[in-house]
């Protein structure tokens, strides 16, 4: 299980709430299915008059079909396009308009396809059709009007986000205008509109190469999961270049109708609403939505690893190291234990890893460590990072963090550094009780994952549990030379010559 950055609030709240207040919180939520299958979780809280919404659909990048990865995530982009009553300007004639971009696109495809037998000439004609269509859809977009009326209601933080395993949408309402997320999410969900996608379809592509074609770093995580999975999904981080420059709207059309169905959705809801009342709108708004079928899921299993690979990227750039080591799944027995041990080596500035290569050897600038990578609902990667200091290299902080793992396998952790992690991690927790975002979140991504939003607080107690020799066999088990993928980046000029760092043989 994750959890948020630690802070000094926190500690503070922490200590002012009693054992049974996190009892008492779990009082106060209520939740509900509706007819259709869609889940609701319901916080009352009148601290304040605002309402929190956060809509989890547990569909991601992994369930983009083949050949069109990158296509959950247009749908972040789409929610802020509006709807058929918000967004445009006449939608009649949109429609028609937005329809005659797909013949088009359509006929475009066709003669595209022909390969060495296409008409160049007949390409450009079509291409300049496109280009027009796209043109005259269009003008009759009012721009921005959906977030405009949102936050003319008072909205705040109107956002969504698309990970590997899930896709979210989330904003805050005054309570008075509560009925309006109901409204218009609704409508969205009924009927997507996919008003410009082939303007945001660019964005997309923009970004990826914002994100990894022209960072460093992205490069580097790049290179490290298409090395460390061979087949699963999560090997394709942002889609490829070439699936999102071939998007269609017809393929978000199909990817909605298969994944955004009332049964693969959760909606956390916290603030000043009853739970009466929030299901009174739900039921108004989202209860006309038919079931539709449970979307399929990933079936794809990794293969074992049968050895160390070992991944160069050149780079002009300050060098980076990756150490990523093949890890089970969130729900896995051994989440809690990997969770200790990461905050046993990487909790800031009483972790391991900055005591010994930042502090004391000042080997790195940075390093630390990401108990899930790149997401966490299946078999992953628990990962290190670090940048070297200046004068310092790859090879020496790859050798100083096996020498922090070899260590974690011979000597259990002592029990006043066990007992500080343990306590750091539930101030975290309780540190989201005070927040309706986070709480509306929380509660839905916990029911999603692991069918129970209880989770959130249960997690305390598998927090408890993890013991000293617990941590050990995680490290004995998982941190081997066999399993991990090491990446890291070296200066073009040097490339050719370049060997494979030596950090010696541990396992």
């Amino acid at each position: 299980m994750r959890f948020p950055y630690y802070c000094l609030a926190a500690t503070l709240l922490a200590a002012s709430l009693p054992a049974q207040s996190l009892k008492d919180f779990e009082k106060k939520v209520a939740e509900f299915d509706l007819p259709n299958g869609m889940h609701f979780i319901v916080l009352e809280r009148h601290q304040a008059p605002v309402t929190s919404f956060y809509m989890h659909v547990n569909s991601g990048a992994v369930n983009d079909p083949g050949g069109r990865t990158g296509l959950a995530h247009m749908f972040e982009h789409m929610i802020g396009k509006g709807t058929a009553t918000v967004g445009t300007k006449n939608w009649e004639q949109e429609q028609k308009r937005l329809a005659a971009i797909e013949s088009s696109y359509d006929l475009l495809d066709q003669e595209r396809g022909k390969g060495p037998r296409a008409d160049k000439a007949k390409i450009e004609r079509l291409e300049a059709t496109l280009k027009k269509s796209m043109e005259q859809a269009n003008e009759l977009v009012d721009q921005n009007a959906f977030v405009r009326l949102i936050e003319d209601n008072g909205a705040k933080g109107f956002n969504a986000s698309t990970s590997m395993d899930y896709t979210n949408y989330f904003y805050s309402l005054p309570s008075n205008r509560a009925e309006l997320w109901f409204l218009l999410q609704s409508e969205w969900l009924r009927r997507p509109v996919f008003r410009e996608f082939y303007k945001e379809r660019d964005v997309v592509r923009e970004e990826r190469k914002m994100r990894l074609e022209s960072s460093p770093l992205g490069k580097l995580l790049d290179a490290a999961l298409t090395s460390a999975f061979a087949a699963h999904p999560y090997r394709v981080s942002a889609g490829w270049p070439s699936d999102i420059l071939n998007l269609r709207a017809k393929d978000a059309e199909a990817f909605w109708k298969e994944h955004y169905v009332p049964g693969n959705i959760t909606v956390g809801i916290a603030g000043d609403i009853s739970p009466a009342e929030a299901k009174k709108l739900a039921t108004k708004y989202f209860g006309p939505m038919p079931a539709g079928a449970t979307p399929s899921r990933v079936t794809t299993t990794e293969p074992p690893q049968m050895g160390e690979k070992r991944i160069k990227v050149e780079d002009a750039s300050q060098p980076f190291l990756l150490i990523g080591y093949k890890r089970p799944s969130e729900t896995d027995p051994d989440d809690a234990a990997f969770d200790v041990l990461d905050g046993i080596v990487s909790g800031g500035r009483t972790g391991l890893i900055y005591k010994e290569l930042v502090r004391d050897k000042q080997l790195a600038l940075q390093a630390q460590t990401v108990t899930n990578f790149p997401a966490s609902r299946y078999p992953n990667l628990f990962l290190f990072f670090s940048v070297p200091n200046q004068g310092k290299t790859v090879e020496e902080n790859e050798k100083a963090w096996y020498e922090i793992v070899e260590k974690m396998k011979a000597e259990p952790v002592d029990a006043v550094t066990l007992k500080r992690v343990k306590t750091k991690m539930r101030t975290e927790l309780i540190s989201q009780l005070d927040d309706n975002a986070g709480l509306a979140s929380q509660l839905a991504q916990n029911h999603a994952t692991y069918g129970d939003w209880r989770k959130m607080f249960t997690a305390l107690e598998d927090i408890e549990k993890v013991t000293a020799a617990d941590v050990q066999r995680v490290a004995k088990t998982y941190l081997v030379e066999k399993t991990r993928t090491v990446t890291w980046i070296v200066p073009p000029v040097n490339a050719a010559m370049a060997n494979s760092p030596k950090a010696g043989d541990q396992k």
